[in-house]
């Protein structure tokens, strides 16, 4: 099985529910409190969305965060990244001096090519899917399950 590490879920958490509410700012406190994850947890895992350019923070009364961008051209991949650090699906690939195989391995040339894959699929999620009810469904669907629109 291959799990995000929970600090990366909370990460992506965060992230959507700054993309539900783009024209806002709020403070970490606000966001632990919606989100319902720890508030020390909540200001370092923002920290690291905005070191990464993936949101903003401005500080003072008004101040609080909220994304840099338009959640549309925020992939789930780029929030991955700026908590955990580049793809990798084990730790040869991202760190070949930790591993005394690396010279015999057969599987290692090929796990680059399975992290492409993976960053790929991450990259082709934005913010702006995770927070659409439809997002995931076939256009077929999509169609029968949105709502109707009023013509006028």
């Amino acid at each position: 099985m291959i799990i995000l590490s929970k600090l990366a879920d909370y990460g992506v958490i965060l992230a959507t529910h700054l993309a539900t509410h783009p024209e806002r700012q709020e403070t970490a406190a606000a966001i632990a409190a919606a989100t319902r994850l720890p508030p020390a947890t909540v200001a370092k895992l923002l920290k690291a969305l905005a070191h990464a350019g993936l949101a903003t923070a401005t500080r003072g009364a008004a101040g609080g965060y909220r994304l840099a961008r338009p959640a549309v051209e925020i992939s789930v991949a780029e929030v991955v990244a700026a908590i955990d650090g580049d793809i990798g699906m084990t730790q040869c690939s991202i760190h070949a001096d930790d591993c005394e195989r690396t010279t015999y391995c057969p599987t290692r040339p090929h796990w680059s090519a399975i992290n492409r894959a993976v960053g790929t699929a991450l990259s082709a999620v934005s913010l702006a899917d995770m927070i659409s009810p439809f997002a995931f469904l076939p256009a077929a669907k999509r169609a029968d399950a949105a709502p109707e629109t009023v013509r006028t």
